[in-house]
């Protein structure tokens, strides 16, 4: 998966270009999609940016073995992206989690 492929997910779903985070919470990760957007004069990062930023995410969740996950969930959420509520994706990592969760 690649930057601009995640962007598309993003935008065929909500027709946004919203920010993806990874986060992890209590020894567990996920992928939140969070409010903000590219399109708003708000948003803190220039488009070259957004795009760097979702490639550098991309490149993480095909590491993990985790594209399909993030599809499936997209696919079938009815959720969307609002102020203050980010739209929280479980990944499971299965073995590879110790691999990639260092303890704080």
């Amino acid at each position: 998966m690649t930057g601009q492929e995640l962007h598309g997910l993003l935008y065929s779903k909500w027709g946004r270009s919203y920010d993806i985070q990874l986060r992890k919470v209590k020894g567990k990760i996920f992928c939140q999609v969070m409010w903000k957007y590219l399109e708003q004069a708000s948003f803190p990062m220039t488009e070259q940016e957004y795009f760097e930023h979702l490639n550098a995410i991309a490149n993480y969740l095909t590491a993990w073995g985790s594209q399909q996950q993030i599809i499936n969930y997209l696919d079938t959420t009815k959720e969307r992206p609002r102020l203050g509520k980010a739209v929280s994706i479980p990944l499971d990592l299965g073995e590879k989690s110790s691999e990639w969760i260092l303890e704080d």
